[in-house]
């Protein structure tokens, strides 16, 4: 078996374990990156985006996107309008995935998928993560009432009527406790925006 046969088996099992391939995962193993060239041009891998490749019967989600952004940008995690998306929680279809970064962070620099970047303090960044795997990829999604607080907190920047209508269907939906929502309120200190929301679902 030749060395570039040995590199091509090994660059198709990495993907079929990670479900979307950078370039830089090849670093480790000290393969080229043309060997990626080599498997697209060879109908192996398919180029989904700028360093995004999939095998070619990979089953793209409704979540696609989302899992793209997060293998590009592994420290952000789902937020906001994707969120509230992701969790069936609002009418809102965005075109951009709001991705969730520390306030020192380094700033994503990605033509594709199109992200929203919203700075979180570091208290309130790694509340209310759940992890999810989409094609393959693990990615980190705020739950149903921290989206819920999160949109309260920044609804100049997705409107106010958007949050009320994810706070109403999350109760709904019975996606979360009255506690939830009082609990992630709190710590975005949206408490006295959110109270009379509350009030009337528990009423």
């Amino acid at each position: 078996m030749t060395r570039q046969t040995t590199q091509n088996d090994k660059v198709l099992a990495l993907v079929r374990r990670a479900g979307v391939l950078r370039p830089r995962d090849l670093i480790p193993y000290g393969i080229p990156r043309t060997c990626l060239s080599r498997l697209v041009a060879a109908g192996k891998l398919q180029r989904i985006g700028r360093g995004l490749y999939v095998l070619p019967d990979n089953d793209v989600t409704e979540h696609h996107s989302l899992a793209e952004a997060c293998k590009l940008v592994p420290k952000g995690v789902v937020c906001l309008l994707s969120a509230l998306r992701f969790h069936e929680l609002t009418t809102q279809n965005p075109s951009d995935v709001w991705l969730a970064i520390g306030e020192k962070a380094w700033q994503p620099r990605i033509q594709y998928p199109p992200l929203r970047i919203v700075r979180f303090s570091q208290a309130t960044l790694g509340a209310g993560i759940e992890e999810h795997r989409i094609e393959g990829v693990s990615v980190h999604v705020y739950s149903p009432a921290k989206t819920v607080a999160d949109c309260f907190k920044y609804r100049n920047k997705i409107g106010l009527d958007v949050a009320i209508e994810a706070l109403r269907e999350c109760w709904r939906s019975r996606r979360c406790t009255m506690d939830d929502l009082w609990h992630y309120a709190g710590l975005c200190r949206v408490r006295n925006v959110m109270r009379p929301y509350l009030e009337s679902l528990a009423a």
